[in-house]
């Protein structure tokens, strides 16, 4: 049985699609951190099958949870405090998304201001439907999938 050790402070996002922990460890730009980070892929799980899990320990202000949202809002982010869990957050799909989707249209302002953030709007919530700020391109790709 492997064993990972207890968290002082940080987080634990469970419940991520198996072999999708890479990518959110990257989307999350938690190489870009200062701090511990254990990725367990293919563990066990009764509701999932498999799944993968991300125990980071670091302040929980250093988290994304509009990008995690947008990624996976399945995923549930359990925030720890001297090595107990002190709440659990549900994430929903945000709102809007700034610079994680890049929009796809040539013609789109984004594509020809450099400094301009990339800004998607959700559209559409039962079929997780993103529309870009300035020229309204469509963006359906469910990340979790």
């Amino acid at each position: 049985m492997l064993n990972v050790g207890a968290l002082r402070e940080g987080y634990v996002l469970d419940h991520i699609k198996a072999g999708k922990a890479m990518t959110i460890y990257h989307d999350l730009k938690l190489d870009k951190l200062d701090c511990t980070v254990a990725i367990i892929k293919n563990a066990r799980s009764n509701k999932m099958g498999k799944k993968d899990i991300i125990k980071v320990e670091c302040p929980i202000e250093n988290l994304d949870l509009d990008i995690l949202g947008f990624i996976d809002h399945n995923i549930t982010v359990n925030i720890i405090k001297d090595e107990t869990i002190v709440a659990k957050k549900d994430l929903k799909l945000p709102k809007q998304v700034v610079n994680v989707i890049k929009c796809k249209n040539p013609r789109c302002i984004t594509s020809i201001e450099q400094g301009l953030d990339q800004v998607f709007v959700l559209a559409d919530e039962e079929n997780e439907v993103y529309r870009c700020k300035y020229c309204e391109e469509k963006y359906t790709g469910k990340r979790n999938k």
